[in-house]
């Protein structure tokens, strides 16, 4: 019996590229499997636009596949935020959901617990679509966390498939990544092999390995040569297409809401490693990802510099051992210098201020983590 995967698809005013994603979804070889999509509150037209496309009006047009008239209409279900019985304090950040477990002190991660007297092997009709309509815009790991605990309520699936809107995956994607995951009990997570969906032959992510002190997406901007053609352990995976077992969700915890945004799931994959969880990479998993597509506006590009800075700069102190926390530190350095000699010769936007208060606190994070 193939076990119950959930996947959750996130979405904030960018219906065009969830039509597509959505679409690759209903084309695939895996035989169970539900879909969930998260609106955090979007202000566009993504509501009524993803229910023409569950009734078959609108014919989503890409490079990588066909669209298919046979699967329509989805069936599709809509329920609040309010509903799921998650309801975020949004100004408190979320301290008063349920307690990460013993080992961390960390508020901001939540964990669920076990649907009771539900069954994971009971085929899932489809095509079918949950549609969660979040009150607010509660960020990438609220939004995503709020689907987690509601389909572990719910459906008390095998396997939570995290999947960004701007993605587009192969027919086999989820064939491979379960079967990769059945290998070893102690895998938690899979990563699959990303492509970058402007120039496929560029690789976008191969999972998540620690280099200098810091986690990196293995493989990024290389040309695809096959170098990373075999399976093999990695320390997580990039949430725009991860797969967690349910077991190491459990564990560890779910995605924390203390990053506004970016550093979510490397801080997942770190947390995972040190509590003895094993990662993945399914080569033959192929995942088409616009990576970039919400930030290319150069007026936000400064800000999600900041926010990676800042945000790896917590992650590092939490998990690091003092190696990786010294190497880091020598990253940090050197960032500091690029942002300063770019300031003085007038090629970024980056507050220079700001950056270098948000860099002293850094360094002295780490050290007091030492």
């Amino acid at each position: 019996m193939n076990p119950l995967v959930t996947i959750i698809v996130l979405n904030w005013n960018g219906w065009q590229d969830t039509l597509e994603c959505l679409e690759s979804l209903y084309q695939i070889n895996y035989p169970h499997y539900q879909v969930i999509v998260v609106d955090n509150h979007s202000q566009d037209e993504s509501l009524e636009k993803i229910r023409q496309y569950c009734q078959g009006k609108i014919e989503v047009q890409s490079p990588f596949f066909n669209y298919q008239k046979e699967n329509k209409p989805i069936k599709i279900t809509e329920i609040t935020n309010i509903e799921t019985e998650e309801k975020p304090n949004n100004q408190e950040n979320n301290k008063n959901l349920n307690n990460f477990p013993q080992k961390s002190k960390i508020s901001t991660v939540s964990k669920y617990t076990p649907a009771k007297n539900s069954s994971s092997t009971k085929k899932t009709p489809k095509p079918i679509l949950t549609l969660i309509k979040n009150e607010l815009n509660y960020g990438f790991a609220q939004g995503n966390n709020i689907a987690i605990k509601y389909t572990q309520k719910k459906h008390n699936p095998h396997y939570i498939l995290l999947l960004n809107n701007d993605t587009v995956v192969n027919p086999d994607f989820l064939t491979e990544m379960v079967k990769a995951v059945g290998r070893d009990s102690k895998i938690g997570m899979v990563s699959p092999k990303l492509l970058s969906a402007f120039n496929p032959h560029i690789i976008d992510s191969t999972g998540h390995v620690i280099s200098w002190g810091r986690v990196i997406d293995r493989g990024h901007g290389e040309v695809d040569q096959k170098q990373y053609d075999e399976q093999t352990e990695v320390i997580g995976a990039m949430a725009a297409a991860a797969l967690y077992k349910k077991e190491m969700l459990l564990d560890v915890g779910l995605l924390d809401t203390s990053y506004i945004t970016l550093g979510e799931d490397a801080d997942l994959s770190w947390r995972a490693y040190n509590h003895g969880w094993k990662a993945i990479y399914a080569p033959k998993a192929i995942v088409y990802h616009k990576r970039g597509q919400s930030i290319t506006k150069k007026s936000v590009i400064p800000r999600m510099t900041f926010l990676s800075t800042k945000n790896t700069a917590e992650y590092v102190s939490r998990y690091g051992n003092s190696t990786q926390k010294f190497l880091y530190l020598f990253v940090l350095f050197k960032e500091g210098l690029f942002v300063l000699v770019g300031s003085i010769m007038g090629r970024n936007e980056i507050k220079t201020v700001e950056y270098f208060h948000m860099l002293i606190r850094s360094y002295i994070k780490i050290f007091k983590s030492f």
